[in-house]
């Protein structure tokens, strides 16, 4: 019983760690967050709104100057005050702000928010299980091969997710009339934007490539095309 009680407090730990974070991030963003009010944001998000069935989206400006959208596991969406100025200096279109709405709704209805739970557990249960043994063979640095082996397989799994949202994302932007083109100018800005690169190694990144994501979505509109012709 003591074993297994020893096996399961890791596990235990890092799910308990992981609520009590969400909760924090939540009750920080609903502190520095307001509701978008734009009225042509407002239409466009209806649209999403009306094509993904779900009544209506109203994102929150979270009041942070990084330029990013995420969704949190109520269903709350939220863009930063950083892509809200691009917006509001012309900087970006409010369809291409709206694009990242859609990919964010992906996440949502792909359960990507609530499996993030369960893979922070598991992940940190498997990254003290294996630091345990690594230390065995690599001592004072067995817990930090195994964060690093650990990253990997994370960045794998976002990069997945990444491209699932975007794929939910081109879906619902072709299905509200919206388009995919907006979805692609806005991947093409966003280097410039947040002043970073995409070069690095794939592998090592949370995100596929920019270039990755626009060849990826223009395969999926030649297949969709070539269903209607």
């Amino acid at each position: 019983m003591l074993k297994l009680l020893m096996l399961a407090a890791p596990l235990l730990y890092a799910i308990a760690a992981f609520k009590l974070s969400t909760w924090q991030t939540k009750r920080n963003m609903e502190r520095n967050s307001s509701p978008i009010l734009d009225a042509k944001l407002c239409r466009i998000n209806q649209k999403l709104a009306d094509a993904a069935e779900v009544g209506c989206v109203v994102p929150r400006i979270y009041e942070v100057a990084p330029i990013n959208g995420l969704v949190l596991p109520d269903g709350q969406v939220y863009v930063t005050r950083g892509l809200v100025d691009c917006y509001q200096q012309g900087k970006i279109s409010a369809e291409e702000l709206s694009s990242v709405i859609a990919h964010e709704l992906g996440h949502l209805m792909l359960g990507h928010t609530k499996g993030r739970l369960a893979d922070f557990a598991s992940q940190n249960a498997a990254r003290m299980a294996l630091g345990m043994l690594l230390s065995r063979f690599v001592p004072f640095f067995g817990h930090m091969l195994a964060a690093g082996v650990l990253a990997l397989f994370s960045n794998k799994m976002s990069r997945i997710d990444e491209i699932s949202a975007d794929a939910y994302a081109s879906a619902l932007l072709t299905k509200s009339g919206i388009g995919t083109l907006p979805q692609k100018t806005l991947l093409c800005k966003l280097p410039k934007l947040t002043g970073g690169g995409d070069n690095g190694v794939a592998w090592l990144m949370s995100h596929p490539r920019v270039s990755d994501r626009i060849a990826e979505i223009e395969r999926r509109e030649q297949r969709w095309n070539s269903l209607d012709a």
